[in-house]
């Protein structure tokens, strides 16, 4: 039985990811990277996102306040999109998020975003907005790091 256990417990330990895979989150099954595109929204690039900004599209930062406070996308607000399963596409009974501090206008131009892939802060708040019936909703997600990395405006 002491054989069969240390062979399958060799197993387990050589197909867990190295320290470095987990810190970088690359090829690490406890993280999911988010997808190119969302289910009755659009995706948007870092250029097609500065359009919408130069449009006036109402830019939401679904990341928390401490962060919001830190740094964001020039005018955003803040609307934290509450997870119970953090950098997964799984949506938990306990998610919270406030529709309500959304504009009345469910027509208004709205881009969602957070902290890049593999964050899923700014995909699960852009799916409750489709839901809620927002027609115009866009998803950028490379988010605060790829716009900050472009020179785009931010605010403290």
């Amino acid at each position: 039985m002491k054989p069969l256990f240390l062979c399958l417990t060799l197993i387990v330990a050589l197909n867990l990811p190295t320290p470095s895979a987990l810190a970088q989150n690359v090829d690490n099954p406890f993280v999911d990277h988010t997808p190119f595109e969302i289910p009755g929204g659009k995706y948007v690039t870092a250029e097609e996102a500065k359009h919408l900004w130069d449009q006036k599209a109402m830019f939401v930062d679904t990341r928390v306040s401490e962060e919001y406070r830190e740094r964001t996308i020039k005018g955003a607000i803040n609307i934290v999109y509450k997870e119970q399963f953090a950098r997964t596409r799984l949506v938990g009974s306990k998610d919270e998020f406030d529709l309500a501090a959304l504009p009345a206008d469910k027509n208004q131009p709205l881009v969602f975003f957070c902290n890049g892939s593999p964050c899923w802060k700014g995909y699960k708040a852009a799916l409750k907005a489709i839901a809620a019936g927002y027609t115009q909703v866009h998803w950028y997600r490379d988010g605060l790091p790829d716009w900050t990395k472009r020179g785009y405006p931010t605010q403290p």
